[in-house]
């Protein structure tokens, strides 16, 4: 498992591309056949990607969790962002289409990922938090979960947030997630910007195409910088930094948060004229 520790805002105002993206960036998380893990301190989420091909692959414990498997005092929150496939929780299986999600309860003992179809795999995007409860494994549909439609087209923004995992649909104990797709025309998501001090986030932006790109903003509003993001490829923002971004055209992502409270709409704004 890969750690990574997050600098404080006054660091990240001297630091460079390179180190910007290395910190801030992960840019191979899904890679055929494999199951990987990034720890990130903040928070102490954990994010992670699984791409069964030929065989199944199980999630594992590791010594930087320690405990008996992985689930024993964590939470997880799951979306396939690929072909169809198959999660199968302590002998229940949940079939799992794209845009699928599934909340996994804490003490989930055998957890295992599989695809229906090799040259199409399932891709399955995961995040990780501390739980102090347990709650139960429970599925979430795009078609059936909460939807909020946003946005006008003056502003670039007409969008769909599909909410899985929070406070009045899928219960967990801090994990919040879901994903916004922008309509055809519409680019720019959060903004105006916005923290929550209370709350990190972690973004995976997909279904970004081969020449197109999303320059994802954060840093301290009065202190910007910007990542150059392609597809299926994962932003840590810490709980200082601002979260918005613009593309070259539309595209989804996946947000998923933890932290000190579920509360969606905790907020602290920023004014587009309050950016530097």
């Amino acid at each position: 498992m890969q750690v990574r520790y997050l600098p404080d805002k006054t660091r990240f105002q001297r630091m460079t591309t390179a180190e910007l993206r290395e910190t801030f960036l992960i840019e191979d998380l899904f890679a055929p056949g494999e199951l990987q893990l990034v720890y990130v301190e903040v928070d102490r989420a954990i994010v992670g990607s699984a791409v069964p091909v030929k065989e199944p692959l199980s999630l594992g414990t590791s010594k930087e969790i320690a405990s008996e498997f992985f689930a024993q005092r964590r939470e997880i929150g799951v979306l396939n962002v690929g072909g169809p496939g198959r999660i199968v929780v302590d002998g229940k299986t949940f079939a799992m289409d794209n845009r699928d999600g599934l909340y996994i309860g804490r003490g989930s003992r055998e957890i295992t990922f599989s695809s229906e179809v090799r040259a199409k795999p399932a891709m399955y995007y995961l995040v990780s938090y501390p739980a102090h409860a347990q709650y139960p494994t429970t599925q979430a549909h795009s078609t059936t979960a909460a939807a909020v439609h946003l946005g006008v087209t003056p502003d670039c923004n007409v969008r769909t947030i599909r909410k899985y995992i929070h406070p009045a649909g899928i219960a967990s104990c801090q994990l919040v997630m879901g994903f916004t797709e922008l309509e055809e025309g519409s680019v720019w998501n959060t903004m105006p910007a916005h923290t929550h001090e209370r709350r990190s986030e972690v973004y995976l932006y997909f279904d970004i195409e081969e020449d197109a790109t999303v320059f994802h903003l954060m840093g301290a509003p009065e202190e910007t910088r910007h990542l150059v993001v392609h597809n299926r490829q994962v932003v840590l923002s810490p709980s200082w930094s601002i979260h918005s971004g613009v593309g070259t055209r539309n595209y989804t992502f996946v947000w998923a948060m933890g932290g000190e409270n579920q509360d969606f709409d905790d907020q602290d704004g920023v004014a587009v004229a309050g950016l530097r």
